[in-house]
C-alpha cells in the first residue's frame, strides 16, 4: 500500500493535533518556521541531516 506523503502528513498532524492538545500559536510558529527554513540557506543542512 502506498500512501502519499501529504496525506501521510496530515494525518499525523490531525492526530497530533488531537492528541497532545498543543496551543495555536505553537502550532502557527512550528509551520511558519518551517516554510521560512525550507526556503533558506540551511535547507541543504537540514535535508542532509534528514537523509
Amino acid at each position: 500500500m502506498q500512501v502519499p506523503l501529504w496525506f501521510a502528513l496530515l494525518v499525523v498532524g490531525y492526530l497530533g493535533v488531537k492528541l497532545i492538545r498543543p496551543p495555536a500559536w505553537l502550532v502557527g510558529v512550528l509551520l511558519v518556521g518551517g516554510f521560512l527554513l525550507a526556503d533558506s540557506v540551511f535547507a541543504p543542512a537540514i535535508n542532509g541531516l534528514v537523509k
